[in-house]
C-alpha cells in the first residue's frame, strides 16, 4: 500500500480514461487539417478546464512536462534579486541564479510575514520572491496571501509552487495574489508527463521561453504538447477539486489518528503546530535512521518517503526539517502522504506496522 501521494497520486479512472482517448488521436495541434484541429480541441478544452478551476484566464495558461519544469519556467530570465523559502523544494532550488537569497523559518516551519518583509526592503531592487504554498515533506502552509500584499507594496512578483496544494486545498490564483503558479497533472491523480505554469499579475504576457522549439504555448513553451497527459492532468484536477473538502476531511482524521499512536511510540511530528495539508505528516524516530524506517516498513507492505522523491531512489538528510533547525531529526524523519482514495482499514494497518517498527530493539532512544 503506497501512502506517498505526495511524491504522486492514486491515478483517478477519469483521468486515465481522458487520457487514453486523448492519446488515440493522431494529429498533431498545431497541424491545420481536421486530424490537428480535433486534437488542438483537446488541448484547449484541457486548458480552459483548467484555468477555470484554479481562477486564472486561458490564455494565461502554459503547459509543461511537470512542475520541475514549471518552477523552472517561472524563474527563467527574470532579471530581477530573488528571495526563496528554506523549504522550497528543489525544483526551485536547483532553479536559482547565484546570489538569490533564502528566506529562513521558524521551528514549525511557516515562513513568518516579517521576514519577507525585512528582506524586500533590504533587496537591491523589486524582488521576485518564491514561496510555496503547501511544503512537499511536512505538509505546512505558508502565509501566501499575506506575502502577495507585501510584493505589491514593494513592487515585487510573487512565485507560488502549488504543485502540492492543488486539488487538496481551495486555489485561486487571483485571491491569492500570486503573479505566477506552478502545477503538476500527476500531484492530483492524472498522469506522469504534464504539469503547467498559470501566469497572473505582473507576469502576464512576460515570460521569455526556455525552450523556443516552434513556437508552441503562444511561444512561451516550445515542443509537441503531451495531449494525453494533458487531457488526463485536466480530468484529474476537476475530479479531485469537486471532492477536494470530503476527501480532506477523511485524510485529516486518519492523519491525526496515525500521528496520536505514532506519538505514543516516541515520534515527533515536524511542523505539526503550524497549519498543514490535511494529507500528510512528517514523523521522526529519534534514533531511528530514515532509511532503517523506510526498509522496515516498505518490508510490511507499507510505501512512505523521506523528503522529496525526487533525488534518484536515495534517502539524504532533509534539508526542510535542516532548515526548521530541527538538527538530528532530520535524517530520522519519513514523510506519510495518504493518497485521495485511502481506505480506514489500510491506516490501520499501518499503525500497526509502525508500531512494530518503532518498538524493534534500538529503534528508539535510550
Amino acid at each position: 500500500m503506497l501512502f506517498d501521494a505526495n511524491a504522486s497520486e492514486t491515478p483517478r479512472l477519469a483521468a486515465l480514461a481522458a487520457a487514453d482517448a486523448a492519446q488515440r488521436l493522431a494529429g498533431n495541434p498545431a497541424s491545420p487539417h481536421r486530424a490537428g484541429r480535433a486534437a488542438r480541441a483537446v488541448l484547449e478544452s484541457a486548458r480552459e478546464q483548467l484555468a477555470d478551476l484554479f481562477g486564472g484566464e486561458p490564455d494565461d495558461l502554459v503547459f509543461t512536462s511537470g512542475g520541475t519544469e514549471a518552477n523552472a519556467l517561472a524563474l527563467h530570465g527574470v532579471g530581477r534579486p530573488i528571495l526563496f523559502g528554506a523549504t522550497e523544494h528543489d525544483a526551485v532550488r536547483q532553479a536559482l541564479p547565484p546570489g538569490a537569497r533564502p528566506l529562513q523559518v521558524p521551528a514549525d516551519g511557516r515562513i513568518l510575514l516579517e521576514t519577507i518583509d525585512r528582506a524586500l526592503a533590504e533587496a537591491p531592487g523589486p524582488a521576485l520572491v518564491c514561496l510555496m504554498l503547501a511544503n512537499n515533506e511536512t505538509g505546512v502552509l505558508h502565509p501566501v496571501a499575506g506575502a502577495a500584499r507585501l510584493c505589491r507594496r514593494y513592487g515585487a512578483w510573487l512565485h507560488v509552487d502549488a504543485v502540492q496544494a492543488a486539488g487538496r486545498l481551495p486555489l485561486d490564483v487571483a485571491s491569492l495574489g500570486a503573479d505566477s503558479v506552478a502545477l503538476s497533472g500527476h500531484k492530483l491523480g492524472g498522469p506522469k508527463g504534464a504539469g503547467a505554469l498559470l501566469l497572473a499579475g505582473a507576469r502576464r504576457g512576460r515570460l521569455p521561453p526556455m525552450i523556443a522549439g516552434g513556437g508552441q504555448e503562444q511561444g512561451r513553451r516550445g515542443g509537441t504538447p503531451a495531449l494525453g497527459a494533458i487531457a488526463g492532468f485536466a480530468a484529474a484536477a476537476a475530479a479531485a477539486v469537486a471532492a477536494q473538502a470530503t476527501t480532506g476531511a477523511r485524510q485529516a482524521t486518519l492523519r491525526d489518528r496515525i500521528e496520536h499512536a505514532a506519538i505514543s511510540f516516541g515520534a515527533v511530528p515536524c511542523g505539526a503546530a503550524a497549519p498543514r495539508l490535511p494529507n500528510t505528516t512528517c514523523l521522526a524516530l529519534p534514533g531511528r535512521p530514515a532509511a532503517s524506517q523506510l526498509i522496515a516498513l516498505d518490508l510490511a507492505g507499507y510505501g512512505v518517503s523521506a523528503g522529496s522523491a525526487c533525488s534518484s531512489g536515495k534517502v539524504a538528510r532533509s534539508h526542510v526539517l535542516a532548515a526548521m533547525g530541527l538538527g538530528s531529526l532530520a535524517g530520522e524523519a519519513i514523510r506519510v502522504s495518504l493518497p485521495w482514495d485511502v481506505q480506514e482499514a489500510a491506516v490501520d494497518g499501518f499503525i500497526a506496522a509502525y508500531i512494530r517498527m518503532a518498538t524493534q530493539a534500538g529503534s528508539r532512544p535510550a
